[in-house]
């Protein structure tokens, strides 16, 4: 069993990312600039905020923050993103879900330049990622593409079953390891709470990937052995540690490490991979 180590993998890309900066400016370019919209005060999204910002210090981009009140206005936000599309100075904005009820996320979605739209969500950025054209793909389906590149994992002719049908991860992924490519060229099963005989799928699968948002649901005897297993959750559960939690996935890592032929750990997994990848894509997007 080999542990897939998105810590590792991430940390070797921003060294790459910092390289490529250093040459950039060295030649009179412009450095990458990355822009955040944060809105309220929630804990996990300050937090994830942090994270992209000091991540964007380590490689050599600028990074903005913005951050408004939980009441502000739709407008007002939209207005914002209108400000940010027309500056020239930024090449990547992302706006941090989820956004208080009052506001319509999948309009200020739109309402972001595609060219900008450095989370790959927006609809031209999907539309041309389903069609295998160039373009922005949202960072935690990207950072896994990369990782079972780096870890050389075989795809072609595989069965993957992917637990989860967002249009975050679960869909996007289904299309990109489906895709005439490498990674790729899989034969792709999306489960869901709707599924039937879920653990039938799971144990006919050659790669896992868990995607559901539920702690520790992937046990053991739902996996044959030699599986490779992505695990995308990340739940906080009450424990007796210092912090008063401990982070688990969506994967029963004790049952289905053993079975596995690689694994990737919660924290350190996925995690990394997704953060480094929205790096990726703010390169892209200022041009280098």
């Amino acid at each position: 069993m080999v542990i897939l180590d998105g810590k590792a993998t991430a940390d070797q890309i921003k060294l790459e990312i910092a390289a490529k900066v250093d040459e950039i400016v060295k030649h009179g370019g412009k450095r990458p600039h990355l822009a955040a919209i944060l809105v309220g005060e929630d804990g996990a999204s300050q937090t994830y905020v942090g994270h992209k910002e000091k991540a964007c210090a380590l490689v050599g981009f600028k990074s903005t923050i913005l951050r408004l009140a939980a009441d502000v206005s739709q407008e007002k936000l939209l207005e914002e993103i209108a400000k940010i599309n027309a500056d020239k100075d930024i090449d990547g904005l992302i706006v941090q879900l989820p956004l208080p009820k009052h506001i319509d996320e999948q309009k200020v979605i739109e309402a972001i330049d595609p060219k900008k739209d450095v989370d790959g969500f927006h609809p031209v950025n999907v539309g041309r990622m389903v069609l295998g054209l160039p373009s922005f793909i949202s960072a935690t389906p990207y950072g896994i593409m990369e990782l079972l590149t780096r870890y050389n994992i075989e795809t072609a002719g595989k069965h993957c079953v992917i637990i989860g049908r967002s249009n975050i991860v679960g869909r996007p992924l289904a299309n990109l390891l489906s895709q005439k490519s490498n990674p790729g060229d899989c034969t792709v099963t999306i489960c869901h709470s709707r599924t039937k005989n879920l653990k039938e799928h799971t144990l006919m699968a050659d790669i896992i990937i868990a995607a559901l948002g539920v702690p520790e649901f992937l046990k053991g005897d739902m996996v044959k052995d030699g599986a490779v297993v992505i695990d995308v959750g990340i739940t906080r559960m009450k424990a007796d540690t210092k912090t008063g939690f401990r982070l688990v996935g969506d994967v029963l890592f004790s049952e289905v490490s053993p079975k596995s032929s690689f694994i990737t750990p919660v924290p350190g997994g996925v995690g990394p991979m997704t953060i480094v990848s929205l790096l990726k894509n703010t390169l892209k997007a200022s041009g280098n």
